[in-house]
This record gives structure tokens, C-alpha cells and sequence, in this order.
């Protein structure tokens, strides 16, 4: 690749939407004029893309590149308590051919449920589940947008506490973290993007950067004064970090997320609405709400995450909860859990009608946009889902009676399967 043609996909992340949709229509040109070689096609989908508007390397314009390059045949953009970037990804994907998808992710407060005080699928606190708003009719998008302002506010009310806290964990080792200063400027907070833990955790790293000059001093630091616990596999990515430059700090946040959350998380409150005012919203809004199937962790899969308990033990009793609420469908990562672990929830799936919707969480340069464990024939389904996702989307944009589960798709044909494929026929 050329400086010129570096330069030009470093646009795709640069401060403008304008600037970064006009940077890829020139990449876009220049592949159908043949200046440049066309991507190849493949048959791998994903739904679930972070990019700047949450916590990712990526603007939704970038994001839809980095999928098109990867050979992706759909992508789907899943931002924190934020639509702030859909827009653009709508458009980007319009502008290279892809069909695209778009969603968002937040958290909800079970405490009013079976569930409540119980480890659901949330690594850090009890009675709060993460859910998903899949398939958002794009005349609503202002409608979810202005929900999830004020739990955009109440979550940073609880980011600058937590702040205070590191500040004062951190003060000893000659390392100051401030909310304002340091951790705002790395969001999209004044265009309606959220601020998450990673955020606050790269601000962090990029500190800790600044502060020791190599990885090998680093490593003793976060393994010696800090008494973090460093996997192989974590401790041999930062000693690394010469080699990687684009991965380091990316690295780091991944080792202090895994180890040092507990000792500054404040549990949150007012920012997570209740689970019955998300599903009235997806409802209202012909959304898709969606369930995030996480599955315990023993030996991981994916090799970087903890051993610890999620929702296996009492699934038989949540899935039935979740149907009593209203969910529509499930969503999980092929790539997280064991061929067991998704056999089982698959077939609850199925005996409760539940849509089944995939997609792998991409929120660092290190993570391919390829699911290969999608080769399995037993996820094919997910495909299909996808394309139907599609469809509901672009038939509820044009009126919502026409989405996958209005109360009229329902009544005209009460078979989820069918409507799923009527759905992906139309997307196809």
C-alpha cells in the first residue's frame, strides 16, 4: 500500500462525518475504477460492531470499511446507550453497496424480576443484564436517541466517581486520572456518544504509556507495584508492544479490564432503566429486543477471559422469564462458548420462540471481523437471521406494522420460521 493510499483510509477516521464519508466514496471509486483491488466476497455476517460512538478504534464509516476489506456480506453497527453513529454507518454501507443493520446495546435493571440478585450476564454486578435493541426502524432513531440521553447523563455521573477513585489508587505510583481532562476528549460524548469503563481504562493506559517508556517496565509496574495478575498470554502481547505499536495501549486496557475493575467499580443505577421500560421502547419503537447470552467461562474459548459464573446454572428457569417479559430474541458469540453451551441454548431457544441473532463484539484492532467459527454448519441459521434482521428493518422503516413482530405479522402469520424467511427474502 502506498503513502497515498494510507493516507486516504486514515480519513476514514478523521474528526467529520462529511470528511470520512467523502474519503471512502474516493476508495470506493478508485476499487470500481480498478485502481484498487476489489475485496473478496465471502458469506460471514456480524451484527455487532462497536465504533467511536461507544468504545472501538473505529468510526462507523471506518467500521463499515474494515467489514467490507474483511469480505463481510452484511455488517451491523451496536454502539452503548448511543445511535449516534447509525447515520453514517447506514450511509458508508450505502456507499460501498452493504447491507447494513443497526442497533444498540445497553444495560437493564432486573431487580424486579425471577432473576433479580442473581449474576446474569453482567462480569460486575448482580440483577443487571445486558440487552440489545437490534433492527431500529430509521424513523425512531431520534426517538431511541433521546431515551438514552439521560441515562448518557446518569452514567457519567458515575464515570466521574469512578475516576476519583483510580485518581486516588493511582496517586501513590505518581499517577493522576481526571474525567474531563483526560477521559471525555477519547468519546464522542458531545455528539451523543457514550463513555464507558473502557474509556476511562484507555485513558488510563495512555498514563501509563507516557509514564514507562518500555513494556518490559510496564509489566513489572502492573505485575510488581500493582500486583496484577498477568495471563501468559497477556504478559507476552505487552512485553510485545514494540513490535505492535497498534495493539499496546489497546493491550494494556485489555489487562487492566481483567483485573483491576473491582477495585474502583461504583455499581450502576439510574443509568440502567428498568427491563419492562426497555421492552415498552423496542415495542413502541419496532425494535427487536434482544437477550446477550454471555455462558460461564471455564477453560475460555477465546483464551483472555476469567473463570467465572454467569446464567448456565438457572438458563431453564431465565429463558421462560425472558418470554414472560416480551423479548423477542437471543443473541450470542459462536466465538465465546462451547459447541455444548450453544447446543443448549439454541434448543431453549427454539421451544421458546425466540429469534436467534449473532454477532461478534468488535471493540479492538485485534479482533477479526471474520467469525470463522460461523464454518459450522450448526450456526447457518445465523446467516439467514441476519439477512432477516435485515428485512425487518427496511420493511418497519417503511411502516411499522411490516417488522418482524408487529402485532399484525403476528396475527397474519403466527410461525416465527416462516416469517424469518419471508423476512430474508426480502433482504436478499
Amino acid at each position: 500500500m502506498n503513502l497515498s493510499q494510507q493516507m486516504n483510509i486514515e480519513r476514514l477516521n478523521a474528526e467529520t462525518r462529511e470528511e470520512r464519508l467523502d474519503a471512502l466514496r474516493e476508495i470506493k471509486a478508485r476499487t470500481d475504477a480498478g485502481e484498487l483491488p476489489a475485496p473478496e466476497r465471502t458469506g460471514y455476517v456480524n451484527n455487532h460492531i462497536h465504533t467511536i460512538y461507544s468504545f472501538s478504534p473505529y468510526s462507523p464509516t471506518m467500521a463499515v470499511y474494515r467489514a467490507w476489506q474483511s469480505g463481510l456480506c452484511t455488517a451491523g453497527i451496536m454502539d452503548h446507550d448511543s445511535v449516534s453513529g447509525v447515520l453514517e454507518f447506514i450511509e458508508a454501507g450505502e456507499i460501498i453497496g452493504m447491507p447494513t443493520t443497526i442497533g444498540c446495546e445497553c444495560r437493564v435493571d432486573m431487580s424486579n424480576t425471577s432473576v433479580a440478585g442473581r449474576r446474569i450476564n453482567n462480569p460486575d454486578q448482580d440483577s443487571v443484564a445486558y440487552v440489545a435493541m437490534h433492527g431500529i426502524p430509521h424513523q425512531n432513531i431520534y426517538v431511541i436517541d433521546a431515551f438514552f440521553e439521560k441515562y448518557r447523563r446518569y452514567r457519567n455521573e458515575r464515570n466521574y466517581r469512578m475516576c476519583k477513585k483510580i485518581d486516588e489508587l493511582m496517586k501513590p505510583y505518581g499517577v493522576s486520572l481526571d474525567f474531563k481532562r483526560d477521559v471525555l476528549p477519547l468519546s464522542c460524548a458531545w455528539e451523543g456518544g457514550s463513555v464507558t469503563e473502557r474509556h476511562i481504562l484507555f485513558a488510563l493506559a495512555k498514563k501509563l504509556t507516557a509514564r514507562y517508556q518500555t513494556p518490559e517496565e510496564l509489566v513489572a509496574f502492573l505485575e510488581g507495584d500493582m500486583k496484577l495478575p498477568l495471563s501468559a498470554k497477556v504478559r507476552a502481547q505487552l512485553l510485545a508492544g514494540r513490535d505492535t505499536p497498534e495493539f499496546y495501549e489497546y493491550d494494556i486496557l485489555g489487562a487492566l479490564k481483567s483485573n483491576m475493575v473491582e477495585k474502583f467499580y461504583i455499581p450502576a443505577t439510574y443509568e440502567c432503566p428498568d427491563v419492562r421500560e426497555y421492552i415498552e421502547i423496542c415495542k413502541a419503537c419496532g425494535a427487536i429486543s434482544a437477550y446477550a447470552y454471555l455462558g460461564d467461562v471455564g477453560d475460555s474459548v477465546t483464551g483472555d477471559k476469567k473463570t467465572q459464573k454467569f446464567e448456565d446454572d438457572y438458563l431453564d428457569a431465565l429463558m421462560p422469564e425472558l418470554k414472560h417479559l416480551g423479548f423477542n430474541a437471543v443473541t450470542y458469540m459462536p466465538t465465546r462458548n462451547t459447541k455444548e453451551q450453544l447446543t443448549r441454548l439454541m434448543k431453549l431457544c427454539h421451544e421458546y420462540g425466540f429469534f436467534e441473532i449473532s454477532g461478534e463484539d468488535i471493540n479492538s484492532p485485534r479482533q477479526s471481523f471474520i467469525c470463522r467459527a460461523m464454518d459450522d454448519g450448526m450456526f447457518s441459521h445465523l446467516v439467514d437471521a441476519t439477512y432477516a434482521l435485515i428485512g425487518h428493518e427496511n420493511s418497519a422503516t417503511e411502516s411499522l406494522d411490516a417488522g418482524l413482530f408487529s402485532d399484525r405479522s403476528v396475527s397474519d402469520d403466527p410461525d416465527l420460521y416462516s416469517r424469518i424467511k419471508k423476512q430474508a427474502d426480502k433482504a436478499r
